[in-house]
């Protein structure tokens, strides 16, 4: 089979693998969809033998088969694992992440916070750039039949991240939400609050990116580098501030924006990963009685739930991707991605 290989330094390859097989609790996915995200630019862009530490990790990351996003079709099962929950021929998306299964953040479903360490397929463990997956069974989660296989891809990564922070501000038709950060996430972010029912406002740097969040279920768009988002906010709310406010960007000026234009007794989340950020607790914490949480992707149960509700709600989930690719074309693929000047991609088979 064929496998796209990170080298750092903006190189990657397309290698040929000997096609998996599974082992008694695995499966053989064969690929349908397979998303590319920003995150898997650190990868890419990283000097060769750096890409783990230049996201935060530990560990060897040489010769592994990128893309974390997979959704595609079970292949082959392992002896042990039980037909009545997988079959061949099953529509499958994976949770890419795996832990020891005993601690009890595994136990809970939460193997990304795994105490003895966790794997990340794409990124520490063969990915989805590739014609076939070897996963855990216990990663599966199905894919509802109304969603196509890109729907899937952006659902096991950036429109599941969202999902998860919306549903942990739990956010409904009372709501006004501020999304700041219109990449994948936020986009994804807006589209869901949109069919929760929540007057969605959104803001972005980039002019594209706010022309086209109506088209995603904003009823505002806010270009904050032409306005105060915290004073328009206001504005738009009679004075108030939003119920609820989401970062998806991880920029200091827009964590900070979220939580001062949050209203008194508030909720914000940040799901933008890096950077820091300083607030005035008196002022923007405390005397408002803010809640402030942090939202780390989702559980295996939140992707199943975030297919559900976008498959009953007709959501188009994979409108995200504006860009569309083969695996033969990875290199230029990631050429153009690289360049973020479009939207998301995604690879399909």
């Amino acid at each position: 089979m064929r496998g796209v290989i990170f080298k750092g330094d903006r190189v990657l390859e397309i290698q040929e693998f000997a096609d998996p097989e599974p082992g008694p609790d695995e499966v053989v996915l064969e690929m349908k969809a397979s998303g590319m995200c920003g995150s898997d630019l650190h990868f890419y862009r990283a000097p060769a033998g750096q890409a783990l530490a230049a996201f935060g990790m530990t560990g060897d990351d040489a010769g592994f088969i990128g893309g974390h996003e997979p959704c595609g079709v079970v292949a082959a099962i392992g002896t042990a694992v039980d037909p009545r929950a997988v079959r061949v021929g099953d529509r499958m998306m994976v949770h890419h992440y795996d832990g020891c299964g005993f601690c009890d953040l595994c136990r809970t479903g939460w193997p990304q916070m795994c105490e003895r360490g966790n794997v990340i397929y794409g990124a520490t463990a063969h990915g989805g750039h590739a014609d076939y997956l070897k996963v855990p069974a216990r990663t599966l989660v199905p894919l509802p039949d109304e969603l196509s296989f890109a729907a899937g891809a952006a659902i096991s990564c950036g429109t599941g991240t969202a999902y998860g922070a919306l549903t942990r501000l739990q956010v409904n038709a009372r709501d006004t939400l501020a999304v700041f950060g219109q990449g994948p996430v936020g986009q994804a972010a807006v589209q869901l609050a949109a069919a929760m029912g929540a007057e969605v406002i959104a803001v972005d740097i980039a002019a594209e990116r706010v022309a086209r969040a109506k088209e995603f279920g904003a009823a505002h768009a806010l270009d904050s580098t032409s306005v105060d988002p915290v004073e328009a906010i206001r504005e738009l709310t009679g004075g108030k501030g939003v119920t609820k406010a989401l970062d998806c960007s991880g920029a200091p000026p827009a964590r900070a924006a979220a939580v001062k234009s949050a209203a008194k007794w508030g909720s914000v989340a940040f799901v933008g990963e890096g950077s820091t950020v300083t607030l005035d607790v008196s002022p923007d914490l405390i005397r408002k009685q803010l809640t402030v949480v942090g939202s780390y992707t989702f559980s295996p149960v939140g992707q199943a739930d975030c297919a559900r509700f976008i498959a009953r709600h007709g959501v188009e989930a994979d409108r995200v991707f504006t860009d569309r690719w083969r695996l033969d074309d990875a290199v230029e693929a990631y050429t153009a991605f690289d360049k973020q000047t479009g939207g998301k991609a995604v690879i399909e088979f």
